[in-house]
C-alpha cells in the first residue's frame, strides 16, 4: 500500500494552453490499471477550454462551485457531491463559477485529451444561472 499525504502531494500550474484563468492541478494517479486521476483547482472564473475523451470522463466536485457544458447543451452548476460523466468523444467544457472557486477530481482512462478552442467569454458570460440551479 502506497500512502501519500497532502504534503507530499505536488501541485502544478495548468498554464493557458487549454484553460482560461488560475488552474492548478496534482496528478493522484498516473494511469495505473488504466486510470488516470487528477485532481484540478480553478480560481474563480477559471474553465478548461472545450474539449473530449476517447473514453469518456467522470468528474467529482469536491468543494467550491462550478460551471459544466456539453457542446450544444445547457450550462449546469455544479456543487460538492456532484458527479458529472461525459461519455466517449463528448465535447464539453468544466470550470468554476465566477464568484466561487471548484476543486474536482477528474477520471480518465485510456488516451489523452483531445483539446479545441477556447470557451469565450460570452459563452462563458452567458452561463448557468447566477444563482446556481441546474
Amino acid at each position: 500500500m502506497d500512502h501519500l499525504t497532502n504534503r507530499d502531494r505536488r501541485w502544478s500550474h495548468s498554464g493557458n494552453e487549454h484553460f482560461t484563468g488560475s488552474v492548478w492541478n496534482s496528478r493522484i494517479t498516473e494511469g495505473e490499471g488504466g486510470m488516470t486521476m487528477i485532481a484540478v483547482q480553478f480560481a474563480p472564473g477559471a474553465r478548461s477550454d472545450w474539449h473530449s475523451h476517447p473514453a469518456g470522463q467522470v468528474l467529482y466536485v469536491v468543494s467550491g462551485s462550478g460551471l459544466v457544458q456539453t457542446d450544444g447543451g445547457e450550462t449546469r452548476s455544479i456543487t460538492p457531491g456532484d458527479v458529472v460523466y461525459a461519455p466517449p468523444g463528448e465535447r464539453h467544457w468544466h470550470g468554476a463559477r465566477p464568484d466561487s472557486p471548484m476543486l474536482h477530481l477528474s477520471l480518465t482512462t485510456d488516451g489523452p485529451t483531445a483539446w479545441d478552442e477556447k470557451v469565450s467569454d460570452d459563452e462563458y458570460g452567458g452561463a448557468g444561472d447566477p444563482g446556481g440551479g441546474s
